[in-house]
């Protein structure tokens, strides 16, 4: 994959992740900004692009698998009665400008367009903190406005007849390695448990790494957990998670994840105490 226009997010002078805002990517792939490779402090990469499981998982970001019919996740189409199909449906995430760029974080407006218009304008704030020596937080909000003139609605697989399936929101496809990595919330474990759960947070860990995710709104916090682990290793938050989510002409949705980023292989008490100080913030 070729990339461009991308910048380098820092926490506290060392480099943690790469932003690609215009990546050249075929249409099929529902072409939009990402961030990858997204690191430890330690230098221990935690996002994949393009894995050959799923080759439209483009590290962290936005995606969205049904926009009143338009596919902005990528890959084929959940149709009802017919299963994953192939359509020339898919839609695309455009980086109109930032309203601010720093090291440690940006904001950024951009365009949800397919078949030639305009669905959504998105902003999207992202800034990353340090937590201790070995841990840090990326805060991803992103707020999606219907500038059409009627009403929208997103869905998901799952409210089109695939139970289980409710991907579509914030998306993070992690590092996959040999072993599976754990999957626990704070009285749950195992991807069958977490699954659609509504946990205060979650976490995933891996051979050296962790990740913690919280919902920092309480509207986020109301959207169920989609995991992966056996497959592939993918934590997203779910707009629609049994009902299509509504969007009237001018509204907007919000949504605001947090995840922690530390290195080794944390328990509930260190990944408990880290994801609080990091919302906290």
């Amino acid at each position: 994959m070729t990339t461009s226009d991308s910048s380098v997010l820092r926490v506290a002078g060392r480099p943690v992740g790469r932003y690609v805002t215009r990546p050249e990517l075929p249409p099929r792939f529902s072409p939009r900004p990402y961030l990858h490779p997204v690191t430890t402090l330690a230098g221990t990469a935690v996002t994949e692009l393009g894995p050959a499981d799923h080759i439209h998982h483009l590290g962290v970001g936005v995606a969205v698998p049904d926009v009143e019919g338009h596919n902005f996740w990528g890959g084929s189409t959940y149709v009802r009665d017919r299963g994953p199909t192939e359509l020339d449906n898919h839609g695309a995430q455009r980086h109109i400008a930032f309203q601010l760029r720093d090291p440690d974080g940006f904001v950024e407006e951009l365009r949800w367009v397919a078949s030639g218009g305009e669905l959504l304008r998105e902003r999207r704030t992202v800034a990353a903190t340090e937590l201790t020596d070995t841990a840090w937080a990326l805060d991803f909000t992103f707020s999606l406005t219907n500038v059409t003139a009627g009403p929208l609605s997103i869905g998901s697989p799952a409210t089109n007849g695939r139970p289980g399936a409710a991907y579509g929101g914030f998306f993070w496809r992690a590092r996959k390695e040999r072993d599976a990595p754990r999957v626990f919330t704070p009285d749950r474990e195992g991807e069958s448990e977490v699954h659609g759960d509504r946990a205060e947070w979650l976490a995933l860990a891996g051979a050296t790494w962790t990740l913690v995710f919280a919902g920092a709104t309480e509207q986020t916090r109301a959207d169920p957990w989609f995991v992966r682990t056996a497959e592939y290793p993918g934590v997203g938050s779910s707009l629609a998670h049994t009902e299509r989510l509504p969007i009237e002409p001018g509204d907007t949705v919000v949504r605001r994840v947090v995840t922690v980023v530390a290195d080794g292989r944390l328990g509930r008490s260190e990944a408990a105490a880290l994801i609080r100080k990091a919302v906290s913030q």
